[in-house]
């Protein structure tokens, strides 16, 4: 059966690559728009349903779309992507030195003969920030790895430094709850 990431995260495709199987990347062009009556586990829920709902209505024959959805919280505060790096140094400076989770919604729909599954759930990891100076943040947004990650950073690599502990799953905090996406492979085969 084919599968297919409707993803164009080059972090996602490397954890998926992690279970040696074989699968294409559909991106979806997907509005992401957040809600502010839905939860946070509803909303990660929501939008990689809406990510992988809508690479599954472009493709068609037995397929595995799997869509994900990564946000950072503080405080009940959702950190997308910043719009710019005044917004990147912002998101940072509310972040420094600070505990917030990393939610990382999946949804995975799946077409196999006649029938049609959907698994949608999510994971949360708890991050811990070392203190940084503002010339830290400001170096760190120079790199340009900031601009296209949720709070504006990225545990992997270089940014690595400042994260002093995690309490939950790495590759939740990546972009893909491998673990769970996993699972819900192995029950679909």
């Amino acid at each position: 059966m084919k599968i297919i990431l409707a993803s164009k995260s080059p972090r996602r495709k490397e954890l998926l690559d992690l279970l040696k199987i074989k699968y294409e990347i559909k991106v979806s062009n997907a509005e992401e728009i957040i809600e502010e009556n839905l939860t946070i586990e509803e909303q990660a829920k929501k939008l990689a349903y809406i990510k992988a709902k809508t690479v599954f209505n472009e493709t068609e024959g037995e397929r595995i779309v799997i869509g994900a959805d990564t946000m950072v919280i503080k405080d009940g505060k959702i950190y997308g992507k910043p719009k710019d790096e005044t917004d990147a140094l912002k998101i940072l400076q509310e972040l420094n030195g600070k505990r917030h989770q990393v939610i990382t919604g999946i949804a995975i729909l799946a077409q196999k003969g006649s029938e049609y599954k959907e698994y949608i759930d999510y994971d949360i990891t708890e991050v811990y920030l070392k203190n940084m100076s503002d010339e830290e943040i400001k170096n760190w947004i120079k790199t340009g790895e900031a601009m296209d990650k949720a709070g504006a950073y990225a545990i992997q690599g270089e940014f690595s430094v400042f994260i002093e502990k995690i309490n939950g799953n790495y590759s939740t905090v990546v972009g893909l709850p491998i673990h769970k996406v996993y699972d819900i492979l192995k029950e679909i085969n």
